[in-house]
């Protein structure tokens, strides 16, 4: 969709930022043009993207559907880690190049986040703070509230956001347990956590912290059957995707007591990728859950990366040089699709091992 000057045209699907400045310096400065929309649904992106050379998302999917309407792209970029809103296997059967921003982006601050949840909920911080405003000040208000230290902590998935929440948390005193399928247990061990089963980590944990990829996988992982299994006094906190955890079992695990409370940066309907969201969650009745709003990686340092990031990739790729964070250049370039249009000579795998889809 190259413009009246020949220029390349760059459209972001979707933003959450309030203005694509950083974006259109860094895209304009490089001849390209910039195009912005608001897309939530797949022909929303096909209505705005069909014929642009690259694609920009933050929640927008860009499913199989819209992949094979698209008539030019070159590659589609995320505004984050995890590619989950984007059909990768779609995008490499059209020859498009996926890109992501590796983890470190916002590592600290889902890791601090983490930790917040984690402690307000056990301390029970939000419960202290609505009663002493209206008037009850009593240290009983909280009960019962147990000893922090000496606790386990156990980490579903063991990426680097996972460490990083381990290296916080064996500060406070707890001992550190995580499973991970895709990780030697050696690797663990040497990271500070005891490798364990996922059936063990859920009949161990004090404080269980989700940090794993929304995969196909890992969909519903935390579900009746496992929220049964944990202990009645455990806490829950994810602030990896919503949908791993089933809202529905949560919901019944925390008003009958199967477990204690949880910790939500997202829930299982992600309201950001819904156009007229309205708050009707049974979550949000509950008085031992906190949640807010997919908000763990944010930092003002950190949306400057990414953002920044996102936008150099696609400039990278549209401009005949490689990516620096391609989650499908191995696979594009043993396919050597036909319709691909990039120099797969030029592309340079560098594929995020990511410990999140922020």
């Amino acid at each position: 969709m190259a413009d009246g000057n020949g220029r390349k045209t760059v459209v972001i699907a979707d933003y959450d930022y309030g203005d694509a400045d950083i974006e259109r310096a860094i895209i304009e400065e490089a001849g390209l043009r910039l195009v912005t929309a608001q897309c939530k649904t797949e022909d929303d992106v096909i209505a705005a993207a069909r014929d642009a050379d690259a694609i920009i998302a933050q929640y927008a999917t860009v499913g199989a559907r819209a992949i094979s309407a698209l008539t030019r792209c070159e590659v589609i970029a995320r505004y984050g880690t995890g590619t989950d809103i984007v059909d990768v296997d779609a995008a490499t059967r059209h020859g498009i190049l996926v890109t992501n921003v590796p983890s470190d982006w916002c590592e600290n601050e889902v890791a601090d986040h983490a930790m917040a949840l984690l402690l307000a909920a056990a301390r029970k911080v939000c419960r202290y703070d609505q009663a002493t405003r209206a008037g009850v000040w009593r240290w009983q208000t909280g009960e019962p509230i147990h000893r922090f230290s000496g606790r386990t902590l156990g980490l579903l998935s063991f990426g680097a956001i996972a460490q990083a929440v381990g290296r916080r948390a064996a500060g406070f005193g707890l001992r550190v347990i995580a499973s991970d399928p895709y990780m030697p247990a050696a690797d663990i061990t040497a990271r500070g956590a005891a490798p364990v089963s996922l059936d063990e980590l859920l009949d161990q944990s004090d404080y269980l912290v989700i940090q794993a990829p929304l995969t196909k996988e890992t969909h519903h992982l935390i579900g009746e059957p496992q929220l049964r299994r944990m202990k009645p006094t455990a806490i829950l906190i994810n602030t990896a995707r919503g949908p791993i955890v089933s809202d529905e079992a949560l919901c019944q695990a925390l008003r009958e007591g199967w477990i204690a409370g949880a910790g939500l940066d997202d829930i299982e309907e992600e309201p950001a990728k819904q156009r007229d969201w309205t708050p009707g969650n049974p979550l949000f009745g509950l008085d031992n859950v906190i949640i807010t709003p997919h908000a763990a990686y944010y930092s003002e340092e950190s949306i400057h990366t990414v953002r920044e990031f996102a936008a150099s990739e696609v400039v990278r790729v549209l401009t005949g040089r490689p990516p620096l964070s391609a989650v499908n250049a191995d696979q594009l370039a043993s396919t050597r699709h036909p319709d691909s249009r990039l120099d797969l000579a030029l592309v340079v795998s560098r594929v995020a091992r990511a410990g999140t889809n922020r």
